[in-house]
């Protein structure tokens, strides 16, 4: 995308743009959620549900992070799962399960019944929340917009729910191709329209969540995942925003990762940083890639592996520090905070 580089300010959208940054910008997946006791007095009154569908709770839950935490971007508080909803998807969320399906998609006629929608209308709650927090955040960070990949949408789809092993899915994949066809551009055209009504309602840059992708080998990502997700971030590209590319225990799908498309991609702790940007190749940002766990050490090893990514990191333009997935709810937040000020303070001195 054509940019200036000198309209660019933050630290977050410099580093997307592989330009040079004074510090290098950190943010967290889940950076919102249960570790807060903000988030949980919210929680106590509703359910994960009934705050995405009210866009002023959606963007109360959204800030109050950056009211507590100097990160360098927000991201938009929602569910992956929320498009599926007007689809004609009955879903819920049940007390330490995770999302349960009870419609799930078993065949070519459960997938052909999944209904098409306009996002702009059918998504409109979480569109207006992005509104209202750029409006409050008036210019302090960025705003991250996100959606679920098709593959990991079409995952909680056939399987009914969060799965180990995936073995429904691939069984359509390998006997059903018609069906897997359908689902996967049904799922692809929603999510596309999606990430681009959020980057028309103010969303700065988008995130694609293929976070169960790492289940897959290779020649089955080729065949089964990549052309999908290339037509997403193709059309993103019109978009004229960037786009960070994201799954978990993905180090053997990375270079196919970067096909498929994104600015960033998003590197769980399963992998070395500096192996995985040398996989990828010198035309691409990373972000990550702290082990979540880690937030739960003493604040001596903290430090040693903050350090230790920074260093892989070398300085080199393009690397915005993460996790290498989301906050973990009993995170104490004085560890949180520990990290984005190491990451803060290290990377100015690395670069002076």
């Amino acid at each position: 995308m054509e940019i200036n580089p000198a309209a660019i300010q933050s630290r977050f959208l410099r580093a997307c743009h592989r330009l040079p940054v004074d510090r290098t910008p950190v943010w967290f997946m889940r950076q919102a959620g249960r570790y807060l006791p903000e988030y949980r007095a919210v929680r106590a009154r509703y359910s994960l549900l009934e705050i995405c569908a009210q866009p002023e709770l959606a963007a109360e839950v959204t800030l109050q992070p950056l009211r507590l935490l100097p990160v360098d971007a927000a991201i938009i508080f929602a569910d992956i799962l929320l498009p599926l909803i007007p689809m004609g998807v009955r879903l819920d969320y049940s007390a330490g399960e995770g999302p349960v399906i009870h419609t799930p998609v078993n065949s070519y006629a459960d997938a052909a019944a999944l209904k098409p929608i306009e996002p702009r209308e059918a998504l409109s709650n979480v569109l207006e929340a992005i509104r209202l927090v750029r409006h409050e955040l008036n210019g302090k960070v960025p705003l991250i917009g996100f959606a679920g990949g098709p593959f990991t949408l079409a995952c909680y789809l056939i399987e009914g729910g969060s799965s180990r092993g995936y073995l429904k899915t691939k069984q359509m994949m390998y006997a059903e191709p018609h069906a897997w066809r359908l689902l996967m551009g049904k799922l692809t055209r929603v999510v596309t329209d999606y990430l681009l009504a959020q980057a028309d309602s103010g969303a700065q840059v988008v995130q694609l969540f293929d976070s169960w992708v790492g289940t897959l080998g290779p020649q089955d990502y080729r065949e089964y995942v990549l052309p999908y997700s290339q037509i997403i971030f193709r059309a993103l590209k019109g978009a004229h925003i960037p786009a960070i590319h994201f799954g978990t225990d993905t180090s053997a799908l990375l270079p196919m990762m970067r096909e498929a498309g994104g600015d960033v991609i998003g590197l769980d702790w399963r992998v070395s940083l500096d192996q995985a940007w040398n996989m990828l190749g010198p035309d691409v940002g990373v972000q990550g890639n702290l082990d979540p766990a880690a937030l739960f050490a003493p604040k001596p090893e903290i430090g040693r592996r903050v350090v230790s990514i920074l260093e892989q990191a070398g300085g080199r333009p393009g690397h915005i520090f993460n996790l290498g997935h989301g906050v973990l709810p009993d995170t104490p937040i004085e560890n949180v905070l520990t990290v984005i000020e190491l990451v803060h303070e290290f990377s100015k001195g690395a670069r002076s």
